[in-house]
C-alpha cells in the first residue's frame, strides 16, 4: 500500500458524497448509530430508486415489443 493510501485511510475525517451533490463531512470520532442509520436509509432510498428505473425500463421494454409485434402483422 502506497503511503498516500495508507495516509487517506488512516485520516481522520470521513466525506461522504451523494449524488445528489449533497456533502457530509463526519468525524469518524463522531460517527454515531444516527449518523449510520440516515446512511442506511439513503441506501433503502437508492434501492427503491434503482427498482423503479428496473420497472420502468421493463415498462418501456414491453411497449416497444408490442409495437414491434403490431409492425409485423402489417
Amino acid at each position: 500500500m502506497s503511503q498516500t493510501q495508507q495516509e487517506e485511510e488512516e485520516g481522520d475525517m470521513v466525506e461522504i458524497v451523494t449524488t445528489t451533490g449533497d456533502r457530509d463531512v463526519v468525524d469518524e470520532g463522531h460517527f454515531t448509530s444516527e449518523s449510520a442509520q440516515i446512511l442506511i436509509e439513503d441506501i433503502m432510498g437508492c434501492n427503491r430508486d434503482l427498482e423503479n428505473v428496473k420497472e420502468n425500463i421493463n415498462d418501456v421494454q414491453n411497449k416497444m415489443k408490442n409495437i414491434i409485434d403490431v409492425l409485423g402483422r402489417v
